[in-house]
Protein backbone atom coordinates (compact mmCIF):
# COMPACT_ATOMS: atom_id res chain seq x y z
CA UNK A 1 0.00 0.00 0.00
CA UNK A 2 1.65 3.02 -0.60
CA UNK A 3 1.80 5.93 1.89
CA UNK A 4 -1.10 8.33 2.22
CA UNK A 5 -1.40 11.42 3.63
CA UNK A 6 -3.41 10.54 6.73
CA UNK A 7 -4.36 13.71 8.42
CA UNK A 8 -3.28 17.48 8.90
CA UNK A 9 -2.89 19.92 11.73
CA UNK A 10 -3.08 23.60 12.16
CA UNK A 11 -1.19 24.97 14.92
CA UNK A 12 -2.41 27.87 16.87
CA UNK A 13 -1.60 30.22 19.95
CA UNK A 14 -5.49 30.55 20.14
CA UNK A 15 -7.06 27.43 19.37
CA UNK A 16 -10.44 28.01 20.44
CA UNK A 17 -10.44 31.63 18.23
CA UNK A 18 -8.64 30.09 15.24
CA UNK A 19 -11.47 26.92 15.08
CA UNK A 20 -14.09 29.59 14.82
CA UNK A 21 -11.93 31.21 11.95
CA UNK A 22 -11.89 27.92 10.07
CA UNK A 23 -15.48 27.38 10.54
CA UNK A 24 -16.91 30.12 9.23
CA UNK A 25 -14.14 30.20 6.54
CA UNK A 26 -14.78 26.90 5.40
CA UNK A 27 -18.05 25.25 7.04
CA UNK A 28 -15.65 22.92 8.56
CA UNK A 29 -17.21 21.11 11.92
CA UNK A 30 -14.59 21.73 14.59
CA UNK A 31 -14.55 20.19 18.03
CA UNK A 32 -12.93 20.03 21.34
CA UNK A 33 -11.93 16.79 22.09
CA UNK A 34 -12.94 15.58 26.13
CA UNK A 35 -9.85 15.73 28.13
CA UNK A 36 -7.21 16.37 25.26
CA UNK A 37 -6.09 20.15 24.35
CA UNK A 38 -6.96 19.20 21.25
CA UNK A 39 -9.94 20.29 18.21
CA UNK A 40 -10.66 17.44 15.78
CA UNK A 41 -11.32 19.18 11.93
CA UNK A 42 -14.08 17.19 9.96
CA UNK A 43 -14.06 19.19 6.13
CA UNK A 44 -17.32 17.77 6.16
CA UNK A 45 -16.07 15.92 2.83
CA UNK A 46 -17.31 12.91 2.19
CA UNK A 47 -15.66 11.15 -0.81
CA UNK A 48 -13.73 7.96 -0.15
CA UNK A 49 -10.18 8.87 0.82
CA UNK A 50 -11.01 12.51 1.91
CA UNK A 51 -8.53 13.16 5.08
CA UNK A 52 -9.36 15.02 7.95
CA UNK A 53 -7.21 16.98 10.61
CA UNK A 54 -6.58 18.88 13.98
CA UNK A 55 -6.02 22.07 15.66
CA UNK A 56 -3.58 22.43 18.50
CA UNK A 57 -1.51 24.84 20.70
CA UNK A 58 1.80 25.16 18.57
CA UNK A 59 3.97 22.57 19.72
CA UNK A 60 6.91 24.16 18.42
CA UNK A 61 8.19 27.19 17.27
CA UNK A 62 8.68 27.84 13.65
CA UNK A 63 6.77 27.90 10.74
CA UNK A 64 3.15 29.27 10.48
CA UNK A 65 1.64 26.36 8.19
CA UNK A 66 -0.23 23.29 7.88
CA UNK A 67 1.53 20.16 8.97
CA UNK A 68 0.50 17.31 6.85
CA UNK A 69 1.08 13.26 7.75
CA UNK A 70 1.72 10.91 5.83
CA UNK A 71 0.66 7.24 7.06
CA UNK A 72 4.13 4.86 7.70
CA UNK A 73 4.76 1.16 8.64
CA UNK A 74 7.48 1.96 10.52
CA UNK A 75 8.15 5.02 12.22
CA UNK A 76 11.97 4.33 13.74
CA UNK A 77 13.13 3.29 10.16
CA UNK A 78 11.53 6.07 8.66
CA UNK A 79 12.84 8.97 11.36
CA UNK A 80 16.47 7.08 10.19
CA UNK A 81 15.83 6.86 6.48
CA UNK A 82 15.21 10.98 6.63
CA UNK A 83 18.38 11.43 8.89
CA UNK A 84 20.24 9.38 5.99
CA UNK A 85 18.68 11.13 3.04
CA UNK A 86 20.03 14.69 4.33
CA UNK A 87 16.83 15.46 6.42
CA UNK A 88 16.27 16.78 10.06
CA UNK A 89 13.81 15.54 13.01
CA UNK A 90 11.83 18.91 14.29
CA UNK A 91 10.07 16.81 16.99
CA UNK A 92 11.25 13.62 17.60
CA UNK A 93 8.66 10.24 17.79
CA UNK A 94 6.07 11.07 20.30
CA UNK A 95 3.06 9.18 21.55
CA UNK A 96 -0.72 9.97 20.78
CA UNK A 97 -2.16 8.41 23.53
CA UNK A 98 -4.05 4.77 22.32
CA UNK A 99 -3.87 6.11 18.72
CA UNK A 100 -0.07 6.00 17.45
CA UNK A 101 3.08 7.65 16.97
CA UNK A 102 4.16 10.63 15.12
CA UNK A 103 7.49 12.43 14.29
CA UNK A 104 7.67 15.84 12.11
CA UNK A 105 10.06 15.80 10.38
CA UNK A 106 12.19 18.27 7.95
CA UNK A 107 13.27 17.66 4.24
CA UNK A 108 16.78 18.75 3.14
CA UNK A 109 15.31 21.91 1.63
CA UNK A 110 13.38 22.43 5.21
CA UNK A 111 10.43 21.77 4.21
CA UNK A 112 8.23 20.26 7.04
CA UNK A 113 5.94 17.07 7.48
CA UNK A 114 5.25 14.64 9.89
CA UNK A 115 5.14 10.60 9.55
CA UNK A 116 2.41 8.64 11.76
CA UNK A 117 2.15 5.00 12.58
CA UNK A 118 -0.81 3.69 14.36
CA UNK A 119 -0.68 1.80 17.29
CA UNK A 120 -3.53 1.49 19.47
CA UNK A 121 -0.88 0.32 22.40
CA UNK A 122 1.08 4.02 22.12
CA UNK A 123 1.32 6.28 25.52
CA UNK A 124 4.32 8.19 26.24
CA UNK A 125 6.77 7.18 28.34
CA UNK A 126 5.55 6.89 32.30
CA UNK A 127 8.30 8.94 34.42
CA UNK A 128 8.11 8.48 37.99
CA UNK A 129 7.21 11.90 40.31
CA UNK A 130 9.05 13.81 42.01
Amino acid sequence: MPNKVTHFEIYAEEPEELAEFYRQLFGWRIDKAKAVDYFFIDTMDTRPGAIRGGLLHRPIEGPRRWVHYVDVDDIETTIEHVRQLGGRIVRPKSAVPKTGWYAVLEDPQGNMFAVFQPDSHAFPPLTPED
